[in-house]
């Protein structure tokens, strides 16, 4: 059986999918979904989203047992995704918008859970680079 509410995130789970970068990023204060370039859908029932993501094979960023100092230095010191246009120039830093498999790869070297990380052998070697 369909509920209306999975009608509406599947809406939004195949423009993230059909974009580059689009992913799901679960916090202690909820989850905001990356559909689209300046495009999210945010809220609170992080379970029943998060399921529907997973479902579907959307990036998903799970950040809501990281220890908390530790995610606001990735936050406020690390890139931003780059959802729907291209990634920014390295060095990537604040305010600067990378890959999202680089920045998913920074939050799991941090503590997070991170599923269906879309890197490929480039990446991954960027990621080496910043990690080390």
């Amino acid at each position: 059986m369909t509920t209306r509410t999975q009608i509406c995130y599947d809406q939004y789970i195949e423009q993230a999918l059909s974009v580059p970068g689009g992913y799901l990023f679960l916090g202690r204060g909820g989850y905001c979904l990356h559909y689209a370039r300046g495009a999210t859908l945010s809220g609170y029932d992080c379970d029943e989203i998060y399921f529907a993501c997973l479902h579907e094979g959307l990036p998903v960023i799970d950040a809501r047992k990281m220890d908390f100092g530790v995610l606001i230095e990735l936050a406020f010191h690390g890139p931003m995704v780059a959802v729907g246009h291209d990634p920014g120039p390295e060095p990537w830093h604040a305010l600067s918008y990378a890959p999202l498999a680089v920045v998913m790869v920074a939050y799991k070297h941090k503590g997070a859970e991170v599923r269906f990380t879309p890197i490929d052998e480039a990446d991954w070697a960027k990621c080496r680079q910043h990690l080390s």
